[in-house]
């Protein structure tokens, strides 16, 4: 089988494992597909912008009135969110963004100042209760920065709180040229 093939047909068994089981990254995903294709070459992984557009054409034909429903609701929670957050410079971001979110979905922020003790000090005045952490760079470079785990009963909220200057640095768009974060206004604009 093609080399190209074979990589259509993992990105396609990911997404059905991502639309499916959700919870899932997209490289556990992939090397899950992979494994149950017989594939044991990494070299045939398809990139992740295989896997989203497979699972966005997954999703609209088996799961296309859940998933409609489901982002609505996890676009307006983030929206909720971002507002109560505004003193921060939120930016959504992951699947609730780019309209890939499953059932399993974390609504993603992306908070920008230069005094992140103060988003602690906002979270303990929320009802919600949440989870302090340290997030790292998947690639390992550079420093961490806190993070923090909302259980809102209709989605978990991850937010990461960056440096103001930080922004500047970051890719704005994605592999396919859509952006990799909005701040409030654009995503309501989106709803």
């Amino acid at each position: 089988m093609k080399h190209q093939d074979m990589r259509r047909r993992i990105a396609h068994a990911a997404a059905r494992i991502l639309a499916e089981e959700g919870a899932l990254d997209y490289g556990t995903a992939k090397r899950k597909a992979a494994r149950q294709l017989g594939v044991p070459d990494s070299g045939s992984l398809p990139d992740n912008q295989q896997v989203e557009e497979a699972l966005r054409s997954y999703q609209s034909l088996f799961q296309a009135d859940e998933t409609r429903s489901l982002l609505a609701l996890l676009r307006q929670t983030a929206m909720e969110y971002m507002e109560q957050l505004a003193a921060f410079d939120p930016h959504l971001t992951g699947s609730v963004l780019n309209g890939t979110a499953g059932p399993h979905a974390d609504i993603n922020l992306q908070l920008f100042t230069d005094d992140q003790k103060e988003v602690e000090f906002l979270l303990m005045q929320l009802p919600t209760p949440y989870q302090a952490g340290e997030f790292r760079p998947p690639d390992g470079a550079g420093q961490g920065h806190p993070r923090y785990l909302i259980n809102d009963p209709r989605a978990p909220v991850d937010l990461v709180v960056y440096p103001a200057a930080e922004l500047r640095n970051m890719k704005r768009l994605q592999a396919d040229g859509s952006p990799r974060r909005l701040r409030l206004p654009q995503v309501r604009a989106l709803t």
